[in-house]
């Protein structure tokens, strides 16, 4: 459900990717550029070395144009409110509400483990889940990862691709950022299961719209990836491989 959490990892490294292509070799009397450190062979597997030409696209032009809305957003909206998040929220207040989002993630993972017949990541996530909510308070503080009890994270996007699924056309989502077809109806799918338990009489409705907001700050203010930090004009394209590339490694994990 938490497609932007899920990106952490890309865009961290799309950041340390850009960093890297960013500065080049001084010239010597000889010519020479040595091999890239991120170059496509390191970076994927041995079959995908032409991952790129693979990844289906045929929206591209509107997926450009939300990629650009969303910078937008992100530079005017989503930035400035989640400097303010970190600057004014104290760091132990911050580190609980990031706790107990994680919490119900771990309650999809259970789910989705035994949907993927799981056995151990079941068992992972469904300790975390009873001693969490038990010890650490309803999520707000993560007692399992104290206990070194290991935190696998699965989707119904992931779900779907376990059972063959194929990813579809590439998907940028306004506000959210890089998906497909099938990750995308797998986070609204999960989205509606983690909202279903919670009833008018536990969460009322603007509680519950609150809380989204609130878990969508909290996941920004946590993600270090800035749009176009290096200048690159390639950025879009960098974005597209490296998200296609982690959701084909999260399912083979």
């Amino acid at each position: 459900m938490r497609l932007l959490k899920l990106a952490r990892i890309v865009t961290l490294s799309l950041a340390a990717t850009l960093a890297a292509c960013s500065t080049g070799p001084q010239p010597q009397e000889e010519t020479t550029y040595p091999d890239p450190i991120f170059s496509a062979d390191r970076m994927l597997f041995e079959n995908q070395a032409q991952a790129e030409n693979d990844i289906w696209d045929p929206w591209e032009g509107m997926n450009r144009r939300i990629y650009n809305f969303n910078y937008q957003f992100d530079k005017y909206v989503f930035l400035p409110v989640s400097d303010g998040y970190n600057r004014y929220i104290p760091q132990f207040a911050r580190t609980g509400v990031t706790n107990f989002f994680d919490n119900f993630q771990d309650m999809t993972t259970m789910v989705h483990s035994i949907l993927q017949l799981a056995p151990d990541k079941f068992f992972q996530s469904t300790g975390r889940v009873f001693v969490n909510s038990t010890l650490g308070i309803f999520g707000l503080f993560d007692v399992a990862d104290t206990m070194g009890i290991p935190r696998p994270q699965e989707d119904f996007g992931q779900t779907l691709g376990y059972w063959g699924v194929d990813q579809g056309p590439f998907l940028v989502i306004p506000f959210l950022g890089p998906s497909n077809l099938r990750d995308g109806a797998g986070m609204l799918t999960d989205f509606y299961a983690i909202q279903a338990p919670i009833r008018d009489e536990v969460w009322t409705k603007d509680m519950r719209t609150y809380g989204f907001l609130l878990e969508a700050v909290d996941t920004r203010a946590n993600t270090s990836f800035r749009y176009y930090e290096n200048g690159s004009a390639f950025e879009y394209e960098f974005v597209r491989l490296l998200w296609s590339t982690k959701r084909d490694l999260d399912i083979a994990k």
